[in-house]
């Protein structure tokens, strides 16, 4: 089986490379925006990881879902954290998030998998 984790970090690591190279000043504010928004503050990284991850299931974005599940993992958010936040994103977005939630609960125990 493919290490979709490293696939997936090799790519976006890539990929932003050349997406910051072009020296887009729009692009690079937004990516800054971006990486503050997640640093503790009244609200601390796991719960702004959760909240990341709840919002890209309910959006369908997998790019994002993977994100989010590697920082929360990262931050030593469990399973079941991960899980009932997950929840709560299928009953927001409703049925058409259950493909998103497969891939989650895949790309989670390729991370647990990982160590």
């Amino acid at each position: 089986m493919s290490n979709i984790v490293e696939e997936f970090n090799t790519y976006r690591s890539k990929m932003n490379d050349k997406i910051l190279a072009d020296n887009n000043k729009i692009v690079k504010r937004i990516f800054n925006l971006d990486t503050n928004a997640f640093e503790a503050g009244a609200l601390d990284k796991k719960t702004k990881e959760l909240l990341g991850l709840v919002a890209s299931t309910v959006l369908r974005c997998d790019d994002c879902v993977r994100y989010h599940l590697e920082a929360s993992y990262k931050e030593g958010l469990s399973k079941a954290e991960v899980s009932e936040a997950l929840g709560i994103a299928t009953l927001i977005g409703g049925t058409i998030v259950i493909p998103h939630l497969r891939r989650a609960h895949e790309y989670w125990e390729a991370l647990e998998d990982q160590g």
